[in-house]
């Protein structure tokens, strides 16, 4: 059978095209709260990639310390007015140390965004390989991924995150390891699930029967047949680990045993901030401003999206959907 049969007996909601994009874009539009959200992302997005210019033109960099711009006899609360902000510090600098708090904030940025989805893209390959591998695989197969997928769910990923990460030599990139340890222990496992649930349903499929019994292997079916039926939950649970993500790398960093310095992070800053919170409050209000809103903007995007792609789905927030239910 040629791969134009297949083409014409392929029901058009089982393996999306041109159409089925467009029908995406024109249902997302309708949702306000979605696209300030995708605003709000895409220009953190921006900052995070030109941190080096934006410090460039305001003239610092986050390591330098300036020990002339804290006042020693305080116990190193910033000189001036709103916690040194001047012309050459735009936000003010940090107690202590007197480096610049824009240049650690939007660098900041850099490792929190960074190490979010760099997790995301690790829990993605790892949960779709596994949920394919199990959905497709023998009554053995199935059901050893199944268990073990069952037993990272299970698995409190704090806990093991703060023993993995105090284990490994501080030689290894923190960034690298945070993500690496984010992807490897959470989420990944409720994808695998997700998509073993999917795929066990689509394989009953006519078109998929008839894929097999042209002859195509098991590799092909999955990448040509199944993957695009799974394109949409896939997307929806990867809206909802970012900002599961970033909170976690926060979590971490504020522990301790995430990034460490000199690299900033928002989390990490923090933790440096908790006892700065009465003499020098804009320190703890710009990282926590930061990840509240990066935080809130990827949550409301991602509720659009899964509403977008499901329109039968009510939205959880029922904001900005430009109808009443959050409907379509």
């Amino acid at each position: 059978m040629s791969e134009a049969v297949l083409a014409v007996e392929t029901p058009g909601a089982d393996a999306p095209g041109v159409s089925g994009a467009r029908q995406f874009w024109r249902r997302l539009r309708t949702r306000r709260a979605a696209l300030v959200a995708a605003s709000v992302v895409a220009l953190l997005v921006l900052v995070a990639l030109t941190a080096p210019l934006l410090t460039a033109i305001e003239g610092q960099d986050p390591t330098t310390y300036h020990p002339s711009l804290v006042d020693s006899a305080r116990g190193g609360v910033p000189v001036g007015s709103l916690g040194g902000v001047s012309a050459d510090h735009w936000l003010g600098v940090e107690p202590q140390t007197g480096r610049d708090l824009f240049a650690r904030l939007v660098y900041g940025a850099r490792v929190s965004l960074g190490v979010a989805l760099a997790a995301t893209v690790v829990q993605l390959v790892l949960g779709v390989a596994v949920g394919l591998a199990a959905g497709l695989g023998n009554r053995w197969v199935d059901q050893l991924l199944t268990r073990v997928a069952d037993i990272f769910v299970a698995m409190p990923l704090m806990i093991v995150a703060l023993a993995l990460l105090a284990v490994v030599p501080t030689s290894f990139p923190r960034p690298v390891l945070v993500a690496l340890v984010v992807g490897l222990v959470s989420g990944w496992a409720t994808l695998a699930k997700l998509v073993r649930a999917q795929t066990l349903t689509l394989k009953e499929a006519d078109y998929v029967a008839a894929a097999r019994l042209s002859g195509w292997g098991t590799v092909r079916i999955a990448r040509r047949e199944l993957l695009p039926g799974l394109a949409a939950p896939i997307i929806t649970f990867a809206a909802i680990l970012v900002p599961t993500n970033i909170s976690v790398e926060a979590a971490l960093s504020f522990l301790g045993v995430g990034v460490r310095p000199p690299t900033p992070s928002w989390g990490q800053m923090l933790t440096s901030a908790n006892v700065w919170y009465q003499a020098a409050p804009q320190y703890l209000l710009l990282p926590a401003g930061a990840l509240f809103v990066t935080v809130l903007a990827l949550t409301v995007l991602g509720d659009g999206v899964r509403t977008a792609l499901d329109p039968r789905a009510a939205s959880r927030l029922r904001v900005g959907t430009g109808r009443k239910g959050g409907r379509s």
